[in-house]
């Protein structure tokens, strides 16, 4: 195909133009290079014999990765299932793909391969865990910056459970006591509690507060100034979520309010001191010795 003849651009393309100086040197202008640009150039010379040189034009393309042919940007999967995350890119070179968890964890990729990274457009998780639920990082390169990475959030979906750290809690009547469970569910569960048959509300008595974090939370639940009779008793911490259902209990019984400390008093010791006491060892106490009387001469 030929595009130029001297100064003229013979073929339609506007991206092309021509300039020379002396007469002696020539060039080819291509503006907005595109991908249909690469391939191989000539410039000739009609003299006798002709002359020409070739040159080959690289047209080098970033990596832009192609949404509709990977995996969506939001994934779930049932626990203990499999799931494979693709993601496919285009660019000149061809772009590498490799993998990486955006919260720095290890792959797992069977139960005893893990890795901090994954190269290829496929990534297979074998029987996936809770622990494995986060966001993936499927990044592309080809040393044509910029890199490029698109988020792919894996979601692992799992009925509730609760485990109750103490079960049996004592308390005084006329005290303040707070009860706690721990959850873990996805997706996220409503929890709340159950005394008496009645779900705990926010009371001047009650304050039940539930802390997420990820599929964890901790339930605890606060009760003010316990009543005899009335605020003893099993307490229930109920999960649920669109799976399933589950609940703890904890018992809290009264005891009795512990007696204050009796107060230290100074006891004095009439116990003689101690060198005293050495002494009256070495030597016992005498009596005094009883007077003299005179003795009186009879006078004749």
């Amino acid at each position: 195909m030929i595009l130029t003849i001297h100064k003229h651009v013979i073929a339609r393309i506007n991206r092309l133009s021509v300039s020379h100086d002396n007469q002696k040197t020539w060039r080819l202008h291509v503006n907005q290079v595109q991908q249909e640009d690469r391939g191989y150039y000539m410039c000739q010379v009609n003299t006798n014999p002709m002359i020409n040189q070739v040159g080959y034009l690289q047209v080098v393309v970033p990596p832009n990765i192609l949404d509709d042919a990977s995996t969506p940007s939001a994934v779930a999967v049932r626990e203990n299932q499999n799931i494979s995350l693709t993601c496919r890119a285009e660019g000149f070179p061809e772009p590498k793909i490799r993998w990486k968890r955006e919260d720095q964890h290890p792959i797992i990729l069977s139960r005893n391969n893990k890795t901090q990274e994954f190269s290829g457009e496929t990534l297979h998780l074998t029987r996936i865990t809770r622990a494995e639920m986060g966001v993936y990082l499927c990044i592309a390169s080809n040393t044509v910056p910029p890199t490029v990475s698109k988020r792919i959030t894996v979601d692992v979906e799992f009925p509730p459970m609760i485990w109750v750290p103490n079960q049996l809690v004592g308390a005084p009547a006329g005290t303040n006591v707070t009860v706690e469970c721990h959850t873990e569910a996805f997706p996220r569960a409503i929890s709340y509690w159950v005394y008496d048959g009645q779900m705990v509300l926010t009371t001047a008595k009650h304050t039940p507060v539930t802390t997420e974090n990820s599929y964890r939370s901790t339930m605890t639940l606060s009760v003010r100034e316990l009543r005899a009779n009335k605020d003893f008793g099993s307490y229930r911490c109920i999960s649920k979520n669109s799976l399933g259902e589950t609940e703890g209990s904890i018992r809290l019984y009264e005891i009795p309010m512990p007696s204050s400390a009796p107060k230290a008093t100074e006891v004095r010791s009439s116990s003689p001191k101690e060198g005293e006491h050495a002494d009256h060892a070495a030597r016992p106490r005498q009596r005094p010795a009883a007077p003299r009387r005179r003795r009186r001469g009879r006078h004749r």
